[in-house]
């Protein structure tokens, strides 16, 4: 850019030797600049000064993510957690435990997880329940079944099973009795152990 401005102002150079006056040419010279500084952005030879978007603050109370949750979790997994956990005043940890335990957070390539059934039967072969999508939502113990009752949408799309999860927790009664509400998603305290355990390693420094 300096070096065409130089080469351009070559010609008043050559009107100064003639004998025009001083402030005629630099008169010359700042019309000349604006309309080559025009000139450059409309070519996109000029970038605009970048603005910095505005950072997002955690919802207060809620943990950060740890280094083991930010390695385990898919970012688009991570954030619906984090949204739904602040949306619905239960730890996000916590529904990223479940998504973990259910499905690897949409990951396992197995019946019902993207698509189709996951069919449990009993000892017998009974068949007891038929659950789908990242959280494994049951949806044949109704009518209605749980998917009815807390979710909307699509089971097997994370946007609307993750919601749909903190839902039922908060029907359940997690703000005051987080170990019953799990109990109640998943009937095995081995479950719910596993489950908190998972939700701590992914639990960083609060806010």
């Amino acid at each position: 850019m300096i070096l065409a401005l130089w080469l351009l102002s070559l010609p008043f150079r050559f009107l100064a030797a003639l004998g025009l006056r001083r402030s005629v040419i630099l008169a010359c010279l700042f019309v000349l600049t604006v309309t080559a500084h025009g000139v450059a952005e409309d070519l996109g030879l000029l970038e605009p000064p970048a603005q910095a978007a505005p950072a997002r603050q955690p919802a207060a109370g809620q943990p950060t993510p740890s280094r083991a949750a930010v390695a385990d979790i898919p970012a688009g997994y991570l954030r619906l957690y984090r949204q739904s956990g602040a949306r619905y005043r239960i730890p996000w940890p916590v529904l990223a435990a479940i998504g973990k335990a259910e499905s690897d957070h949409g990951r396992l390539r197995l019946p019902g997880v993207r698509s189709g059934l996951n069919r449990y039967r009993d000892r017998s072969g009974r068949l007891r329940s038929c659950c789908a999508g990242p959280m494994q939502f049951n949806l044949t113990d109704g009518p209605p079944s749980t998917w009815q009752r807390h979710g909307q949408g699509n089971v097997y799309d994370p946007a609307d099973a993750i919601p749909a999860a903190a839902r039922k927790l908060v029907a359940d009664g997690a703000r005051g009795d987080l170990d019953r509400a799990l109990y109640a998603y998943n009937q095995s305290r081995a479950y719910v152990a596993r489950v908190k355990r998972l939700a701590r390693a992914y639990a960083g420094s609060r806010r």
